[in-house]
């Protein structure tokens, strides 16, 4: 072993405490924090660790929606709202004990906006991949809300075109407070309705159709249901089904 001098041993542990120092002020990497001190490693409830989803379906294999629009949209909007969630997690993980509750404020509506985006965007791309055809178990449900699947289609349809052109999402979901199901239009991604479990999303933000239809927004909807997977939807709904 090489003797090491006392000025040696200084330096060194001055620079493993700027290696430190520096490691906690980088939000976002929790190797490095662990690796300078377990202490600090982030709480599960801000672990920054979500991980993106495949698409459940060959891209290639759909009807009226490109492979090309369909990986731009995964790869790029979904993914990377993971990728937000994840890093704001962790630097809502490393705010100090003092901060200022404006930061706390944003990064919870960042938060909120990037944790809405990455699992509408999973449960939208779950309901595709399918023939369209409808039936079972939410196809009742719909039926006993709506009177018949052709006015819920028509109603969930004429939402969607009206979000044409801009942003938003439509979602059917199971309302605890109405004791059915019921379909909500969401502007954004800070919209979602209290006591509502999404069963079938359609994403309306242009990026999921301006590639392949433009401006040409009820184009994209009639492609949206001609893909929709009913059995999907009717495994999302079983626990429902007997309410």
């Amino acid at each position: 072993m090489v003797p090491v001098t006392r000025r040696q041993a200084l330096a060194r542990a001055a620079q493993a405490g700027v290696a430190i120092a520096g490691a906690r002020a980088i939000p976002g990497d929790p190797a490095v924090q662990d690796a300078a001190n377990p202490a600090i490693r982030p709480p599960p409830a801000y672990g920054g660790t979500h991980a993106i989803a495949p698409l459940p379906f060959d891209p290639k294999s759909l009807t009226g929606l490109s492979e090309k629009l369909l990986v731009s949209h995964h790869d790029n909007n979904y993914a990377g709202a993971v990728k937000r969630l994840n890093q704001i997690e962790l630097e809502i993980a490393a705010l100090p004990g003092d901060a200022a509750p404006f930061r706390m404020g944003s990064l919870k509506r960042e938060e909120l906006i990037a944790r809405n985006s990455m699992v509408l965007h999973e449960l939208y791309f779950g309901n595709l991949g399918g023939d369209g055809k409808p039936g079972g178990r939410l196809a009742g449900m719909i039926e006993r809300q709506f009177a018949s699947l052709a006015a819920w289609e028509r109603d969930f349809r004429l939402t969607g075109k009206s979000l044409g052109g801009g942003s938003g999402w439509v979602v059917l979901g199971w309302d605890a407070h109405r004791g059915g199901v019921h379909h909500y239009w969401l502007f954004d991604h800070t919209h979602s309705p209290a006591g509502v479990a999404p069963l079938l999303v359609m994403d309306m933000f242009e990026h999921a159709y301006a590639m392949d239809y433009g401006a040409n927004a009820a184009g994209y909807v009639d492609a949206f249901f001609r893909n929709l997977d009913w059995a999907e939807l009717d495994r999302r709904a079983a626990s429902f089904a007997a309410s």
